[in-house]
């Protein structure tokens, strides 16, 4: 297996809580927040898909911390790579987290699927073993091996849509408060006017802009936003 730093530390990850659940998610989030519980033992995986942006992977990552301070051990599996955070216990469950399942390479879908197969083994030394999966598509149309695919599909099944302007509104704000930028509406207007509701892209846009506006010593502004298009362009 290949463990790659892939800086999914648990200290950064975001919460559940951080979670804006219209809708769309109100179920998967719900289920989420139920988790561990008895009933969702014998389930052998949960699965959530939807287009960049519907939030799938704020989800796998919330539950990074959530495992951990629930005693298990954790796994991260995505087409960068593999990362493992270790409970105290040896002996205790184990919960896989698997994103982007679309892009998952050759050896990476072993891996994949070889989890499937322990999730279903009794071990002796070792906890349960559950599976969280994310893909842009449905199990079904997922291009992956066929027994990859077949799992997949197999437990819970959650469709994820995009945030309305006005949750990647709130969204937006949310991070900047979180970071202590004054974000007014003008510049997430000139976002949203721009820009599609990819909340992951105007995530990283709004990161770009609040490292910017600290080297350049001013607050955040649309004309400080212009410059920093400009300069990347350039």
């Amino acid at each position: 297996m290949r463990q790659i730093p892939l800086e999914l530390g648990p200290v950064s990850m975001p919460g559940l809580d951080d979670f804006i659940a219209e809708e769309s998610a109100l179920q998967a989030f719900d289920w989420l927040q139920a988790w561990p519980s008895v009933s969702q033992a014998n389930v052998p995986a949960a699965y959530f898909w939807g287009p960049p942006g519907s939030g799938k992977t704020h989800l796998l990552r919330a539950m990074v911390p959530r495992a951990l301070e629930a005693g298990h051990h954790v796994m991260w599996v995505s087409a960068q790579g593999c990362q493992m955070w270790d409970a105290e216990l040896p002996e205790a469950p184990t919960l896989a987290l698997i994103d982007d399942c679309e892009r998952l390479d050759a050896h990476l879908q072993h891996l994949a699927f070889n989890l499937f197969i322990e999730s279903a083994s009794v071990s002796q030394v070792s906890g349960p073993l559950s599976i969280m999966a994310a893909g842009a598509v449905p199990p079904v149309d997922l291009p992956v091996r066929d027994d990859l695919r077949t799992r997949l599909g197999w437990g819970l099944i959650f469709a994820l849509s995009t945030l309305s302007e006005v949750g990647v509104r709130k969204a937006l704000h949310d991070e900047a408060s979180r970071r202590g930028i004054g974000l007014d509406e003008g510049v997430v207007s000139y976002l949203l006017v721009r820009y599609s509701r990819d909340l992951g892209f105007l995530m990283g846009l709004l990161d770009r802009l609040d490292r910017f506006a600290l080297a350049e010593h001013r607050t955040v502004t649309v004309p400080l936003l212009k410059q920093m298009l400009v300069l990347e362009t350039a």
